[in-house]
Formats: structure tokens, C-alpha cells, sequence
């Protein structure tokens, strides 16, 4: 393993602490720094997690000022997504960020650029791209067990009425951050979506329609997809639709397929011919890890199971480890990460020309070709 050492400062401490530890189990990490704007937080993890004092932040711009920070990894709230990611890179830090890219496509091709400038690694932190369910699918499709694939679809269904979310969310347009219903329906496929045509479904109380303007309780979605002819289909739901939380993808090939459970621990199915039907508990993904982190894989190693993401999406699938070695084997390595700015902003504009479509009656919306 290359011996190169690099200090990561984390940003947003809800769900981003899960990232403490993981980090400072992988070999090259040199040192992991936090930033948050609640004091006593800060005081809380620098004690628990034996953090320098020096690495401990309560300004975001302090960190980018940092020279000896050479990764920025955000996990704020979306609305700073943008923001952050472009002063980051701008300071010619690698820089990760949990999804969506960007809220508009304007943000979304900044961000490509001020990549392409700093030339650093780039890397959105999509975790329905690493989650045992979707690795195990992803594997089906790449040693050809599946076949032709000849339809995806993905859902992302959430009640976020429930406590603990921030203002910004009530209202927001499902498909405005699609990325966790989308970016399977790509990945699987390995291509881009080229456009989309989207219908809202539903009305959402006046109180809530009128924070974005946006009426509709469901946005469903069908993207044309780049040199395929397969077309996903994607459904959201933030707001008065009563359902279990559901973050999901189908897959339907000519020789297998794999449908996502219905209901949480249900277990999922493989459907390989006739009428054969196989209920099935994917297995763990420790063993695509490097020995000092695969036991973050593991659902009892969630620190806070009582924050929301965790709540309704049982630990995201143990994806947290996939991102970490994935963002700094990028650096080390010298490469582009898997979730590039260019793919990331293909993934994220997607769900924004989705929402694009459904506000001007199912027009379909082209989406931005973004190329490094």
C-alpha cells in the first residue's frame, strides 16, 4: 500500500461524525479534523475521539485557510453544498461532499469547473451507490448473470415530517435531490441519463407547496439513458404520502432479475426464470474492504442510531467505509474518484431537470453533458 499520509477536516457534525472513526482507522490518514458550529459538539467529539485541539473548527473558512488540510470532507446541510465545495476546491483541497452536488445546474457545472482548475479529487458521496444491496446487484450485471438488462427502476420514499430535519427541507421538491433513486439506475447500466420526462403526482398541504412553489407530494420520472436502450424510471416522495422509508432499485434482465424488498429485513428477490422465485439476504461487503475498516460495514458499529438517516435507512447500507477508502484512494493514487465531478453532476441535474419537467407539465428536459 502507498505509505502517503493525508489530514482530512470533516464538515457537519449530524450524521457526518459516523466518519470519525473510519477515517482514523485507515492507514493513510495521517491526522482528521472536524468543523461545526456548535461548540459544545465540538468539545464532546474532540474529547471522545482523542482529536487535536488545533484540527477542531467552528469556521468553514478557517479550514480552507489551512495548508496542512488536505481534504475537506462536507456533510452539511444542502443548501451549502455548493457553496462549500466550490471554496474547497478553490483552495486546492480534495474535497468530498455528501449528495446532491448542488441544487441548480448553474452550481452543478461551477463546481465541474473550479474541479477542473484545482485538479484535485472530487469525489460526491453518494451512498446508494455502495451499499451491500447494490453491490450485490451491481456484481449480478457485471459477470453477465442478469443478462440484457432491459429495465431499471428505483424509488427514494421518505417521511420527513419526522423530527430532527432541518427547516430547509419542508416542501422540498422530491426529485429538486434525487440522487439516491437515480444514481443505481445509471451506475448499473455505466452511462449517463440524456433526458428526462417527469410528472408530479398529488398535492402537498398549502403550507408546504408554497416554501419552493412546489405542489406536487410525487415526482415520477423516466430518463432516456446515453447509447442504451433501456429506460429508468425514478419516484420520489418527501411529504404527506404515508409509506415505510423505501430507498430502492429493480433491475429486470432477460436472464435474471432482482426486485428490492418490500418491506425493512423482508429480504429482497431473485426472480431467475419462469416462475422461480428466491428470496434472498445479500451478503456483507467487508470483503471489497482493507482490513482496518471492514467492520464499519456492520450495523451495531453506527455510533448514533437515533439520528434520522439512520432511523429510516438502516445505516445506509454500510456504505460509509465504500466511500471513505474509495475518496482517499483517489489521492493517494493519483485518480479521478468514482463519483467524478462529471458523473456527480450528471447524477445530481438528472433529479433537477426532473423537477424541471414535472413543473412544465412532463416536457421532457435535456440534461447537461458535463465532461473533464
Amino acid at each position: 500500500m502507498d505509505q502517503k499520509k493525508i489530514t482530512v477536516v470533516i464538515v457537519g457534525m449530524g450524521f457526518g461524525k459516523e466518519f470519525i472513526p473510519i477515517y482514523q482507522a485507515h492507514p493513510n490518514i495521517k491526522a482528521v479534523g472536524i468543523c461545526t458550529r456548535n461548540e459544545n459538539t465540538l468539545s464532546e467529539l474532540k474529547n471522545k475521539f482523542n482529536l487535536d485541539e488545533d484540527l477542531c473548527f467552528t469556521n468553514f473558512d478557517d479550514v480552507t485557510k489551512r495548508d496542512d488540510v488536505d481534504a475537506i470532507h462536507i456533510v452539511t446541510p444542502v443548501p451549502e453544498h455548493a457553496r462549500m465545495t466550490i471554496a474547497s476546491l478553490n483552495a486546492n483541497k480534495h474535497t468530498a461532499c455528501t449528495i446532491p452536488m448542488a441544487m441548480t445546474v448553474e452550481d452543478c457545472t461551477a463546481i465541474v469547473e473550479a474541479k477542473r482548475k484545482a485538479n484535485k479529487v472530487y469525489m460526491m458521496m453518494e451512498t446508494a451507490l455502495y451499499t451491500r444491496e447494490f453491490l450485490y446487484g451491481l456484481k449480478l450485471a457485471e459477470t453477465g448473470k442478469l443478462g440484457r438488462i432491459q429495465f431499471v427502476r428505483g424509488s427514494h420514499i421518505q417521511d420527513m415530517s419526522m423530527e430532527g430535519w432541518g427547516e430547509y427541507w419542508k416542501g422540498f421538491p422530491p426529485m429538486l435531490n434525487g440522487t439516491h433513486a437515480i444514481s443505481p439506475l445509471l451506475r448499473i447500466n455505466n452511462t449517463k441519463a440524456e433526458s428526462v420526462v417527469c410528472h408530479g403526482s398529488g398535492k402537498l398541504s398549502e403550507d408546504l407547496a408554497s416554501r419552493y412553489n412546489s405542489p406536487f407530494a410525487v415526482e415520477t420520472a423516466t430518463f432516456k439513458l446515453k447509447n442504451s436502450d433501456v429506460v429508468a424510471e425514478a419516484t420520489r416522495s418527501l411529504f404527506d404520502v404515508v409509506r415505510q422509508y423505501r430507498e430502492s432499485y429493480d433491475v429486470y434482465g432477460d436472464k435474471m432479475s432482482f426486485e428490492w424488498e418490500q418491506l425493512q429485513d423482508e429480504s429482497h428477490v431473485i426472480f431467475d426464470g419462469g416462475e422461480n422465485a428466491h428470496r434472498i439476504d445479500v451478503p456483507d461487503t467487508d470483503e471489497l474492504l482493507i482490513d482496518e475498516i471492514k467492520n464499519f460495514t456492520k450495523r451495531e458499529k453506527i455510533d448514533d442510531p437515533n439520528h434520522v438517516s439512520f432511523l429510516q435507512g438502516a445505516g445506509h447500507g454500510g456504505s460509509h467505509p465504500h466511500l471513505v477508502q474509495e475518496f482517499v484512494a483517489a489521492i493517494v493514487e493519483g485518480r479521478n474518484s468514482a463519483v467524478d465531478a462529471d458523473v456527480a453532476a450528471n447524477y445530481t441535474c438528472a433529479g433537477i431537470c426532473a423537477h424541471e419537467s414535472a413543473m412544465n407539465g412532463g416536457k421532457r428536459v435535456s440534461i447537461p453533458d458535463f465532461e473533464l
